[in-house]
């Protein structure tokens, strides 16, 4: 009879071999799940800039502040709830796929990141701030539409 150490020893690369295999069928999976969300991908990957939201309009979204807790809780768009942009796809669960949502950061890089995550897990509903927080403050924050409309001063 085999003993204990020399069964777990010729499992052990068994057991192995079979994970290996799961990861790289998830993974072409994944690769296979991506590619096709980049064929039918529109320009600009669902971006909208701060001036196309009207004043009256930024209540319509779910806003996701896709930066850690250090700095929401220094800044924030205000109505914005913190989600660190590594975990919306573990919250997914808390974003809906029935109202328009904004994602953004400090400049744009790592809510695209995320929000491209959540669109190849099925939400198309979802728009990243461009430019993130700084050029949604440089423009005017909510009043970014208004001001981008507004007549020329000459």
């Amino acid at each position: 009879m085999l003993s204990q150490t020399l069964k777990s020893a010729l499992i052990a690369p068994i057991l192995l071999s079979a994970a290996l295999a799961a990861h790289a069928d998830n993974k072409a999976i994944a690769i296979d799940e991506m590619e096709a969300y980049l064929e039918f991908a529109e320009y600009g990957g669902g971006v909208i800039f701060a001036e196309q939201i009207p004043a009256d309009g930024w209540s319509k979204f779910m806003v996701i502040d896709a930066r850690d807790a250090g700095q929401f809780a220094k800044s924030r768009i205000p109505g914005a709830i913190n989600m660190d942009w590594r975990r919306v796809l573990s919250r997914r669960n808390e974003i809906p796929k029935d109202k328009p949502v904004l994602i953004y950061c400090n400049t744009g890089s790592l809510s695209a990141q995320a929000g491209f995550a959540l669109r190849v897990a099925g939400w198309e509903n979802l728009r990243i701030l461009q430019g993130g927080m700084e050029e949604w403050r440089a423009k005017g924050g909510f009043e970014a539409a208004t001001r981008a409309n507004a007549p020329a001063k000459h």
